[in-house]
């Protein structure tokens, strides 16, 4: 394992979300905080609890996983994207670095971003409502699962991305879409029948109901389903990016 090519992989992109802190960290703890604002003390002071939960703290794991989501594969197809895009991809290519290796780096950087930016907003959420955290093994579990999987996913995207216009085009007309019908604002049982059953289709659902069962103990599902869900996700961007680099799939074209 060639620890120095991973390590200079990481430090490079770790580099570039510090070079622009605004963008990469303040932006999305802002946008997060202007949720709570909104929904968690306008529209939850006149709402009931939800499962035994006030609505404000009820909405806090929907809003960190929204947001883990969508900056774990805008970081990840980012960072994959600019090499492809200004030509030292075949760089990194040609040097003594396995597949492997190149991975760890990029995705490794993207999932910590996210896994820093979940950690902030939780912070943040706590000068708005009461939070605990009942289960916090199980907790840092999802967040790093979520934030590991999500940014292969995004390095798939970054990879099959033509120009900066693709890069938009799944976070914004996919995953955010799922992410605010996957019960980030609601749990899934208020919905009627047949709304209900079709929303157990969305995969989201499981990973926002997994991470809220750290929190309260309540969930939509079964947190082992959530897990497993997660794990198979995991599993299936991890193959897909073993068959990117087996056939040079828009890498060495």
């Amino acid at each position: 394992m060639n620890h120095h090519a991973i390590a200079a992989i990481y430090r490079f992109e770790m580099a570039r979300t510090f070079r622009t802190l605004v963008q990469s960290i303040v932006a999305p703890v802002i946008s997060t905080s202007l949720y709570f604002v909104v929904f968690g003390s306008a529209i939850g002071a006149r709402m009931t609890e939800i499962d035994g939960v006030s609505y404000g703290a009820f909405i806090v794991p929907g809003l960190v996983m929204l947001s883990i989501l969508t900056e774990s594969i805008s970081n990840a197809s980012f960072g994959i994207y600019m090499p492809k895009w200004s030509g030292t991809i075949y760089e990194v290519l040609s040097a003594p670095v396995t597949p492997l290796e190149i991975v760890l780096g990029y995705v490794g950087a993207a999932a910590t971003k996210s896994v820093l930016i979940g950690a902030i907003i939780l912070a943040t959420a706590g000068f708005f409502v009461p939070l605990q955290v009942a289960h916090p093994v199980v907790m840092v579990a999802f967040l790093v699962l979520t934030s590991v999987t999500f940014s292969l996913f995004g390095f798939i995207l970054g990879v099959w991305a033509d120009g900066f216009e693709q890069l938009q085009i799944v976070p914004l007309l996919v995953v955010t879409p799922l992410a605010f019908l996957g019960g980030s604002f609601y749990s899934i049982h208020m919905l009627p029948e047949p709304w209900r059953t079709i929303t157990l289709f969305n995969p989201v659902v499981y990973l926002i109901s997994g991470f809220r069962w750290s929190f309260y103990g309540v969930s939509d599902v079964g947190v082992a389903t959530s897990l497993l869900m997660t794990l198979g996700f995991l599993v299936a961007c991890a193959a897909v990016v073993g068959w990117i680099f087996r056939t040079g799939y828009r890498l060495k074209a």
